[in-house]
C-alpha cells in the first residue's frame, strides 16, 4: 500500500511541532510529508535579509527543514548548523550577528539557483529531509491587520498595524488580517501538492500570522477547498499576543470567516487547554468536524506540543479508513 500524502500548513515553531509529530507517524503510516510555509516574516534575521537583499524570508522555511531532518548523524549535524545563530561579535557593527546559518544558506541558494523551490529541494538534501518544504508563494508577502486598542491610550480606536512582527506582538485585538499585495500568486508546486493530498493539516501556530495567511492566497485557498483530501486542525495550547481574547472556539470560527467554503474532518485539542469542551465541540461541528481530545502537551505543563504525544494522537486519525 502506498504512503499517505500529508500537506501541513503554517510557519515558525507551530509548524515545526506539527512536522516533528508527523515524523513520528512515518514508520507506521509511511507518510509523504509536504510543508507549505508562510513567507510574511519581516523580523530578525529574515527581516534583514528580506530588506537588504529582497530575499524570500528564510527563517520559517529553515525551521521546517530542520524539523524534517533525518536522524542520521550527518543530517542532524547539518540541521544543527542550519539552526546555529551567530552571536554578537562585540563592539561595532557585526553583519553576521543574529543571523542563522541556514538563513544565509537558503538566501545564497535562492540567488544561485534562481528558484525558491529548487533552493529548498537542494537544502532538503543537505539535511536529509524526510519530506518536502515549499513556500506558500514564491514572492515575499506583507501582513497587516486592523487592530482595536493597539494604542493603550485609545482602547476603542482601530488602526492598521503593518508587518508580521508588529501584528504578532500587538497589544490590541486583531479584527481583520490581510496580505499585501492582496491576492499573491501561490507556489505552483504547493497547489499541486494540495491537489494530490490525502490529508491537509492546519496548526498549531500563530493563528493570524502563520495559519490564516494560507487561506488568503486565492489559488491556494481554491485548491484547499477543491482538494479531495480530508482536513485536520490542531488547536493551540495557549493564546499568543495576536490572539489575545480569542477562545479556542473563536480560532475555529476564524478559519470559517476567512474561508467560508472550508470544511474540516477532525479537530485535535488538548483536554486541559480546552477546559469546557462544549463550545469547541460546537465550533468543530459547524465546520463538519469531530473534536478529538488528547494529552498532546509537553509533560512539564508548558504551552508547547510534545511531538511524540501529538504523533501518537495523529496515527489513528490519519490512518483511519486507509
Amino acid at each position: 500500500m502506498s504512503g499517505l500524502r500529508v500537506v501541513a500548513f503554517g510557519g515558525g515553531h507551530g509548524l515545526a511541532a506539527s512536522l516533528r509529530a508527523l515524523r513520528h507517524c512515518v514508520p507506521e503510516l509511511e507518510l509523504e510529508i509536504t510543508a507549505v510555509v508562510t513567507v510574511g516574516d519581516d523580523g530578525g534575521s529574515s527581516g534583514r535579509l528580506r530588506a537588504e537583499r529582497g530575499a524570500l524570508p528564510p527563517g520559517d522555511l529553515r525551521q521546517a527543514l530542520a524539523a524534517l531532518a533525518a536522524d542520521e548523524p550527518a543530517s542532524r549535524r547539518s540541521a544543527a548548523l542550519f539552526q546555529h545563530r551567530f552571536a554578537d561579535g562585540g563592539p561595532g557593527r557585526d553583519p553576521l550577528a543574529g543571523h542563522a546559518v541556514g538563513n544565509l544558506v537558503l538566501c545564497g541558494l535562492m540567488e544561485l539557483l534562481g528558484s525558491p523551490v529548487a533552493a529548498l529541494d537542494h537544502a532538503a538534501g543537505m539535511v536529509g529531509a524526510v519530506g518536502r518544504v515549499l513556500p506558500m508563494s514564491c514572492e515575499p508577502v506583507g501582513i497587516e491587520a486592523r487592530v482595536r486598542g493597539a494604542d493603550p491610550r485609545r482602547p476603542s480606536a482601530v488602526q492598521t498595524v503593518r508587518g508580521q512582527h508588529a501584528v504578532a506582538v500587538t497589544d490590541g485585538r486583531v479584527e481583520l488580517v490581510r496580505l499585501t499585495p492582496e491576492g499573491p500568486r501561490a507556489c505552483p508546486e504547493a497547489v499541486a501538492a494540495v491537489g494530490t493530498a490525502d490529508w491537509l493539516v492546519f496548526g498549531p501556530g500563530s493563528w493570524y500570522t502563520s495559519v490564516i495567511p494560507h487561506l488568503l492566497v486565492p489559488e491556494l485557498a481554491a485548491a484547499i477547498v477543491a482538494s479531495p483530501a480530508r482536513r485536520l486542525v490542531t488547536l493551540n495550547l495557549a493564546n499568543e499576543a495576536e490572539t489575545l481574547g480569542l477562545s479556542l472556539a473563536d480560532h475555529l470560527a476564524a478559519l470559517n470567516w476567512y474561508l467560508p467554503d472550508l470544511t474540516v474532518d477532525v479537530v485535535v485539542a488538548d483536554g486541559k487547554a480546552v477546559g469546557d469542551p462544549e463550545p469547541v465541540h460546537r465550533a468543530a461541528e459547524s465546520l463538519g468536524a469531530r473534536l478529538v481530545l488528547a494529552p498532546v502537551a509537553v509533560p512539564d505543563g508548558g504551552p508547547r506540543h510534545d511531538p511524540a504525544a501529538l504523533g501518537a494522537a495523529l496515527v489513528p486519525l490519519l490512518g483511519a479508513d486507509r
